[in-house]
């Protein structure tokens, strides 16, 4: 079925998505903008030094191509767009066209959480007596000296694996270049956002590093990363306020898959309760090549009143979807449930509430902040994603499977937690 292109209007940037059929290479992609829609202008990110898309010198392109995903986004006028969709068919060298969006980070906010957290440390202390730190393996958990309650609760500390020899990217708000805690180790940084470096100016793209690929043994604090021999990937698709278009984000996931990453971590989307048949078909074409992308499923939820639903990326089919759970293993009640669109529900949950991680020292001189959200849970995914692919040397689908295989059970509905809570081998 092909996708509507719609309506510009809120969230939307009014440029399109254009996804063309698999096979086809950079030459052919740009081959058919022009001889269907007339474009004289057309980028792909072929034409730059390790497919690193410069956004502001192909800003004038009237469309540029990731070569490595199979599709474009194209600023097109009215009679360009409608030859762009009389050429869409099942069959045809353009698949789908849809509406560019702009996406947004994770978190969620600590105002409607700081009720929720009271009543949390309230059942921790009256179950395990206050001030003693829960570790049993059904929880609830508390953070130590040595070890933050996720690193606990999935079972890291006691994990051989390192996420040695694996490739790791997180896209979004970049990463605190200068922090002490990333010093000496492999880090490639790239920006997709006008106008600002990969050195990350909001907070939240240093907080999902750490998580994900953060140190065995931090300059301050306890542990809490888990990949800390994993080789890092930065790209910075959301700019300091938080949010970017696709473009960046697509920008992002063909750089890495052009390097061979073998996970993706987006703490990113768009409360939208349809799949996005371009995230769908790169969710698709990744898998194949062996590169696995993870991403949150969404804060909108409301509970126990409003479930939510999730949304754009992580609703596509061939996008993990992560839910965030509590110390107690409950579901967090921002979490988003499961949608009723195909390939909407969530598939695995991690921790992701009063969560410890790396902050920019330029943004608080303390180094490290404690925030919630499925922006948290998913870099868990991530990291534990890598320990898994190092020991079992499994990729793309089949590395999937192990991630849904190697969980803790957890006492919710599959429709909120998928499979239930990643552990490490």
């Amino acid at each position: 079925m092909i996708e509507n292109t719609g309506t510009a209007g809120a969230g939307d940037t009014g440029r399109r998505i254009v996804v063309f059929a698999p096979g086809d290479g950079s030459d052919t992609y740009a081959t058919t903008l022009r001889s269907v829609a007339g474009f004289s202008e057309v980028a792909s990110t072929r034409d730059f030094a390790g497919q690193v898309l410069d956004v502001d010198q192909s800003r004038s392109a009237q469309a540029t191509i990731f070569a490595e995903l199979g599709v474009a986004i194209v600023d097109a006028d009215a009679d360009q767009l409608a030859a762009l969709d009389a050429q869409c068919s099942p069959q045809g060298s353009i698949r789908f066209i849809e509406l560019e969006r702009v996406q947004r980070i994770r978190t969620a906010s600590p105002d409607y959480l700081r009720g929720y957290r009271d009543g949390v440390s309230d059942l921790t202390d009256r179950l395990t007596g206050a001030g003693v730190a829960a570790a049993t393996p059904t929880g609830p958990f508390a953070d130590t000296d040595e070890f933050t309650w996720g690193l606990q609760a999935t079972r890291v500390p006691a994990s051989a694996a390192t996420g040695a020899g694996i490739k790791v990217a997180v896209l979004d708000t970049g990463v605190d270049l200068t922090h002490p805690d990333l010093a000496g180790r492999a880090i490639t940084a790239q920006s997709f956002v006008s106008g600002e470096p990969p050195q990350d100016g909001h907070g939240h793209g240093t907080h999902c590093v750490g998580t994900s690929c953060g140190p065995q043994r931090p300059t301050t604090g306890r542990r809490y990363g888990i990949a800390f021999e994993a080789e890092i990937f930065v790209g910075k698709v959301l700019s300091n306020d938080g949010g970017g278009p696709d473009a960046g984000i697509l920008a992002g996931l063909n750089w890495a898959l052009a390097n061979g990453v073998h996970v993706v971590s987006m703490s990113l989307g768009a409360d939208v309760d349809q799949v996005s048949q371009a995230y769908e078909t790169v969710g698709r074409r990744a898998l194949a090549a062996g590169t696995l992308i993870v991403a949150a499923a969404g804060n909108n939820a409301n509970r126990p009143t409003d479930p939510g639903f999730v949304g754009v990326p992580a609703n596509s089919p061939s996008i993990m979807a992560i839910a965030a759970i509590d110390t107690a293993l409950a579901v967090a009640p921002f979490s988003a449930r499961s949608s009723a669109v195909d390939g909407g529900g969530v598939d695995v949950a991690a921790p992701g509430v009063d969560v410890y991680s790396s902050w920019p020292v330029a943004v608080d001189p303390k180094r490290y902040n404690t925030i919630s959200g499925t922006s948290m849970a998913t870099p868990h995914v991530a990291g534990l994603a890598a320990l898994w692919a190092q020991s079992t040397g499994r990729r793309g689908r089949d590395l999937w499977s192990t991630l849904t295989q190697q969980t803790l059970r957890l006492d919710a509905a599959a429709s909120d937690v998928g499979a239930g809570m990643v552990l490490a081998p």
